[in-house]
């Protein structure tokens, strides 16, 4: 397929904005929820039980099959974009409300839910609208757009969020403990007298913001988002055995998907502990261990400083496997990966100066994006042709399954080891899959 099919298009544009769009509610939900929920003050426990938030990527891959056979993905993704920005908005307005942890995990499950069938079109569509050529040469523009959704979210309206509440504090303890001066709302019309939290407000507007940027991308989807040729669902075709279950068949009869399957699952575990419990302990006062780092620093450290360092190791790590094969760079990307998580073990035994706290970040960041280049490679080549969309969207649920199970977990264990042999812990996990790289079909993954 040539740009010519593909309506004139820009593709380069439109897949920046795609996968813009697939990270933002991610980031939403899997991201800022948890600097969210800490700064209202929620356990570790329930923040790691928070990774139940996950389940629909998880799961994505059981109605996958449904995004091939009915209807055509760019119709999905429009669909989905318009729900979800209603949902992000009434997270907005639940953030104001007085049970304000219910509400919004009630409907943080609902964005999931929205978010993951908006990746499967995204993900079928961008294997329909491109040729293989094309797919490797977009690879970084897609990852580098998604880094931007959570230099975004985890960034920009996080930082947004902290700010507006510390215009608001009283004072802050010696153990990085702040006291707010509530707003006081008046509407003399409607005789109303409303008492909101800072931190309450500063959320609100942080969602609200992410919630106007997603209408705004959606108006673009509609007006820009091509037609691709290959567009149409499978059931229209006359191809042979395009049914729901030969696109499992297929799935799970590819050679050595065995381990393929083990090596997506649990390559990241250290990775999954590390993730979820980062946040609280960079947030945690000094007295419990953490390093008393206030929510608008987060938004710098985490989202922004962060991600730039994140993307620019997805970017080296996508031109070295480029350039020379991913079986040359396999185990090199994840040795690095894996030895990078020690970094926050030093952070928990130490507890440094700022300055420190970010020259580690970045280093495990900058590892990470590495890492992360040559997974995500090899699991857009766990694929078959005829069933694009519903594999790479089985591929991806076992990915996030073994980011759901350890964070479920993570709170609980946290809470019994604390964190110096908690990020040990995170970090010896990780050693069993390394092991899984030497049975993967890399000879054919080249």
């Amino acid at each position: 397929m040539t740009e010519t099919k593909i309506n004139q298009r820009n593709s380069g544009l439109w897949v920046s904005i795609l996968y813009f769009a697939e990270g933002l509610p991610y980031t939403i939900v899997n991201l800022m929820s948890v600097i969210f929920l800490k700064d209202l003050g929620a356990s570790n426990q329930l923040i790691g039980l928070t990774s139940l938030l996950s389940v629909p990527w998880v799961l994505k891959g059981l109605w996958g099959p449904v995004v091939d056979l009915y209807s055509t993905k760019r119709r999905w993704i429009l669909t989905t974009e318009i729900v979800c920005t209603i949902f992000i908005a009434m997270l907005a307005l639940g953030t104001l409300s007085h049970q304000v942890l219910m509400v919004s995990l009630f409907i943080l499950t609902a964005i999931a839910l929205v978010s993951a069938t908006h990746d499967i079109a995204i993900d079928g569509f961008y294997l329909d609208a491109l040729n293989n050529e094309q797919q490797a040469f977009y690879v970084g523009w897609r990852s580098t757009a998604y880094k931007m959704a959570v230099l975004a979210g985890n960034g920009g309206l996080v930082f947004l969020a902290g700010y507006l509440a510390d215009k608001y504090v009283i004072s802050t303890s010696t153990s990085g403990t702040k006291t707010y001066q509530d707003i006081q709302l008046l509407l003399p019309a409607l005789s109303w007298n409303i008492t909101i939290n800072p931190l309450q407000l500063g959320w609100a507007v942080a969602f609200g913001l992410a919630a106007v940027i997603f209408l705004l991308i959606y108006c673009f989807q509609v007006w820009y988002l091509p037609h691709p040729t290959t567009n149409s669902p499978i059931r229209t075709q006359t191809e042979p055995n395009s049914n729901w279950i030969d696109a499992f068949k297929t799935y799970f009869t590819q050679d050595r998907i065995s381990w393929i399957v083990t090596y997506v699952l649990i390559f990241r575990l250290g990775d999954a502990f590390l993730m979820k419990m980062a946040p609280p302990f960079l947030m945690d006062k000094i007295t419990q261990g953490g390093l008393a780092i206030s929510t608008a620093e987060m938004g710098i450290l985490s989202g922004t400083v962060g991600v730039i360092f994140l993307l620019s190791g997805g970017i080296l790590g996508g031109y070295i496997i480029a350039r020379q094969g991913l079986k040359k760079w396999m185990w090199p990307t994840a040795l690095l990966q894996n030895s990078a998580i020690i970094l926050y073990w030093f952070l928990a035994i130490y507890q440094p100066k700022l300055e420190w706290v970010y020259i580690a970040n970045s280093l495990e960041q900058f590892a990470y994006g590495v890492g992360v280049s040559a997974y995500t490679v090899l699991l857009m080549r766990s694929v078959r042709p005829e069933y694009k969309a519903s594999h790479y969207a089985i591929t991806t649920a076992f990915m996030a399954l073994g980011l759901l199970i350890p964070g479920i977990f993570s709170g609980y264990l946290q809470a019994w080891l604390g964190y110096q042999n908690y990020f040990l812990m995170s970090f010896l996990v990780a050693i069993p899959g390394l092991i899984t790289i030497f049975f993967l079909p890399l000879e054919e993954n080249q």
